[in-house]
């Protein structure tokens, strides 16, 4: 994939909208599952939800997917992996815009900024090139309940 220029989304009130739709679509179209569970493996699997069931990593990937079909670039959807309130990892999509960082998570329907979520962010996708991995290693403040 050849390097774009770094871009965010302009967050107007309906491209709020789209994020919001968008992200409640794909928390209710997939059924969450483990990698053991669904594919017998704990190799990570990096797959659209072609049968309905996924780990976080396929509910980022599928949002990243309906974003970029409804007009968002895609050096502005970047896949970040976390580690969660449980020190979990954790996959989430990180929306770059004019006003900070928005955070698509399959585990809350509210779209949040990146610093209201309480996760440790570790790393995600360089803007430029969807495959270098930036790391972060910053904690994203107390999530907001």
């Amino acid at each position: 994939m050849a390097a774009l220029p770094a871009a965010h989304v302009k967050l107007t009130a309906q491209n709020l909208r789209t994020l919001k739709r968008i992200n409640q679509k794909a928390n209710r179209a997939i059924k969450p599952v483990s990698n053991y569970d669904h594919w017998g493996t704990m190799m990570d699997h990096w797959d659209y939800p072609v049968d309905g069931k996924g780990d976080c990593k396929i509910y980022a990937l599928y949002k990243r997917k309906l974003l970029m079909e409804a007009g968002f670039p895609r050096q502005a959807l970047l896949m970040t992996v976390v580690r969660d309130l449980n020190n979990e990892g954790h996959t989430i999509l990180t929306v770059k815009t004019d006003k900070g960082d928005l955070v698509l998570d399959n585990l809350v329907d509210e779209i949040r900024p990146w610093n209201a979520t309480g996760y440790y962010f570790l790393k995600r996708q360089s803007q430029q090139n969807p495959n270098i991995w930036v790391s972060i290693n910053q904690r994203g403040g107390t999530p907001k309940t």
